[in-house]
């Protein structure tokens, strides 16, 4: 038997005691399946592909732990890949660690870390939006939304009773270039010489009673080099305001939102984004869900509707299938893809086409 008599000794009788404190969980899912689009360009193609960015979620897989301090202080981590299910690559620019990678500690105060993490943009619409990150969704209109996230990020976020606060400020957001991509928004990250180039800053109030809850949310990028969105300098500013509400029925949820934009890099700045969904259990196994988006520009004739309707299967909690269908109608010389599913520019009708889509896929969680 090993002795504890020793002080060092004593260091690895105590190391179990330690161990047992903390706790470490893998996690993840693959979502994926085959989709179909049409009108794509002036020649109006169809397409039958596996998409490499989204389903009716992205796929990931992540590690997230917690160790107990004492006095209610907990230290905490998150690691979280996103990856290409059709072709097991990594996505957010290749990163190992894309979508999450971030340390901190908590307490009944809250939590404060630090890392590449959410901006409050994705706490605060991720009850408003009902059909969330699906391929066909809000996503397709604005891509920052379901990527709402920065590199080199402090950030804060408490709750207190039904109340939630929230916070992050970026040093320098999505330092890796991931080209002609939605999972990115590109910029050349901390820069000593400019200390306003590619920052981001979001705040967040949000407030859940039993059966609904609504939210705001302020979010700011700066411009910097090879920045996205036409942010080439630091000068220029993409500002967007979320607000959203939803509610919860014995079988129903309803969701309504919008986002108020104003992207100084661009030649028609202000945009407005509203959207309002219903998802309906129709069994304790299959659930209905749909959704219209409404995507406006000031002073211009470019505009867009899209509708989305999802139906899913659960054969238990942890496997699904589903069937979703996207339509979207442009106007004025817009053209946006329905499908938020594969590279940007690679799917998108003629300006002022309108475009079908559909998948049909699976999904796991572990």
């Amino acid at each position: 038997m090993r002795s504890c008599g020793k002080w060092y000794a004593g260091l690895f009788c105590a190391a179990p005691i330690f161990a047992s404190a903390q706790s470490v969980t893998l996690y993840g899912l693959v979502d994926t399946g085959v989709e179909y689009v049409n009108n794509i360009g002036a020649s109006k193609d169809s397409v039958v592909r596996m998409p490499n960015l989204t389903a009716t979620v992205p796929s990931r897989w992540g590690m997230r732990g917690t160790e107990d301090l004492g006095g209610g202080l907990k230290s905490v981590f998150v690691l979280e890949s996103g990856f290409a299910a059709d072709s097991g690559s990594s996505n957010q620019g290749g990163r190992l660690f894309g979508r999450q990678a971030f340390v901190g500690l908590s307490n009944q105060w809250g939590q404060l870390s630090f890392g590449r993490q959410w901006t409050m943009t994705f706490w605060s619409t991720l009850d408003s939006d009902v059909l969330g990150p699906n391929i066909y969704g809000a996503n397709s209109l604005d891509s920052y939304r379901p990527n709402a996230r920065a590199d080199n990020a402090i950030a804060y976020k408490g709750t207190f009773g039904g109340l939630t606060v929230g916070a992050t400020y970026s040093l320098g957001r999505d330092t890796v270039n991931a080209g002609q991509n939605p999972a990115g928004t590109n910029c050349a990250g901390e820069n000593p010489a400019d200390s306003k180039a590619c920052r981001e800053w979001s705040v967040m109030l949000r407030y859940d009673a039993s059966w609904w809850g609504l939210a705001t949310a302020y979010d700011s990028l700066r411009g910097g080099t090879g920045a996205a969105g036409g942010l080439v300098n630091s000068g220029l500013k993409d500002d967007r305001l979320h607000f959203g509400g939803y509610m919860v029925l014995s079988k129903a949820k309803l969701g309504i939102g919008g986002t108020f934009r104003n992207n100084e890099g661009s030649t028609t700045s202000h945009s407005q984004l509203y959207y309002a969904g219903l998802a309906y259990d129709m069994t304790p196994a299959f659930n209905l869900a749909g959704q219209i988006y409404y995507l406006g520009f000031n002073h211009s004739a470019n505009k867009a509707w899209l509708a989305a309707l999802r139906g899913t299967y659960a054969f238990s909690k942890r496997t699904s299938a589903y069937l979703t269908t996207g339509f979207i109608d442009n106007r004025g010389q817009l053209a946006m893809s329905v499908s938020s599913g594969s590279a940007a520019g690679t799917s998108t009708p003629a300006p002022g086409g309108n475009q079908f889509g559909a998948m049909l896929g699976i999904k796991h969680v572990f």
